[in-house]
């Protein structure tokens, strides 16, 4: 696979992640309630993008599976590491940060401190967050790239 393929494999499977993520989101959220609806749903949409991304490009996955699968799931792993280093700047980071901590160890921290352990939950919520991507990832292109027939020669 060259890696222009490997861009709109990802590409693909982000625009379906944008389709279908407010829609899931939404509907695990009601039926769960925020705290477990949303994990879940993030799982649920990242295989069914990868899924599809294996069932479109199952012919250039065939050609050199694992090293097909294992690129994307590279780039795709790199590109939700990027949009996980964003959610800090969300409004209520620093608050549920500092809660976290101060739920688990109980102490006061320094300004400087606290930065410091900002950037630490910053990137373990990273690191979560391309396991869970990079996991469903390759589990998905395996399984999409198997349920679409090869062409018969």
């Amino acid at each position: 696979m060259k890696f222009g393929d490997i861009a709109i494999a990802v590409a693909t499977m982000a625009v379906v992640v944008a389709f279908i993520c407010t829609p899931l989101d939404l509907a695990f959220a009601s039926a769960l309630g925020l705290a477990s609806g949303y994990p879940i749903s993030f799982i649920v949409y990242l295989f069914i993008s990868a899924l599809v991304g294996g069932y479109v490009f199952a012919g250039k996955i065939r050609e050199a599976r694992r090293e097909a699968i294992a690129k994307i799931a590279g780039v795709w792993g790199a590109f939700w590491m990027i949009l996980a280093t964003v959610v800090p700047a969300q409004a209520e980071w620093a608050a549920y940060v500092r809660e976290s901590y101060q739920g688990q160890y109980g102490a006061a921290l320094s300004t400087y401190d606290w930065v410091n352990w900002e950037s630490v939950f910053t990137e373990m919520f990273g690191t979560i967050t391309v396991v869970v991507a990079v996991v469903t990832c390759v589990i998905g292109l395996y399984l999409g790239s198997t349920l679409r027939k090869s062409k018969a020669s």
